[in-house]
């Protein structure tokens, strides 16, 4: 008698779509991500806070030819469609009848998920070709940033603490206070 390991299922985005039509996540948060449906946590009032600061600072970096989704779906394959923190496109929210399938960077604000953040998520982005991730990391009370994707990962990668400041790729010429992005 042989014996093999049971086979996990992937579902694709239509399945996804399919069951949430059914009511199936109903008063749930949660993402698909790599044909998984992940459970969100609950957001705390640090998470909260960093989610509005983050939001209002990249708002004013990049101006009105830039729309700055919050928890919005950003469908980067057939598997995957992530409800990043922030992730800012170009253009307005008219321009986006479809999820948007890049951006110019994507935020996370990391509390209680910061593993899965910065495997998982970071993979995902890379390979999708966003230019940009940021993970804000509340426990450390720092920034940690993750750029030019290849091969499905991050090439450049550095971290700002609280006294620091950095400038996304999309406006260099804008600093940004990292103690303005944390609680």
């Amino acid at each position: 008698m042989t014996t093999t390991d049971p086979q996990a299922r992937f579902l694709t985005r239509d399945d996804y779509y399919r069951m949430a039509a059914e009511g199936l996540f109903t008063h749930q948060r949660v993402e698909f991500v790599g044909g998984e449906i992940r459970m969100m946590s609950p957001m705390n009032p640090a998470h909260a806070a960093s989610l509005q600061l983050v939001a209002r600072a990249l708002e004013s970096a990049l101006g009105k030819d830039h729309c700055v989704r919050v928890q919005l779906p950003l469908r980067v394959d057939n598997r995957s469609e992530p409800e990043p923190d922030i992730a800012v496109v170009p253009g307005t929210p008219r321009d986006y009848r479809q999820h948007p399938t890049t951006a110019l960077i994507v935020v996370e604000i990391s509390d209680t998920t910061l593993d899965f953040d910065r495997t998982r998520k970071r993979e995902l982005y890379a390979r999708a070709g966003i230019p940009e991730y940021w993970i804000v990391n509340l426990p450390d009370c720092r920034v940690e940033v993750q750029r030019v994707p290849l091969g499905g990962d991050y090439t450049q990668a550095f971290a700002c603490d609280a006294a620091g400041t950095l400038a996304s790729l999309a406006a260099p010429h804008v600093p940004i206070r990292v103690a303005d992005l944390l609680p």
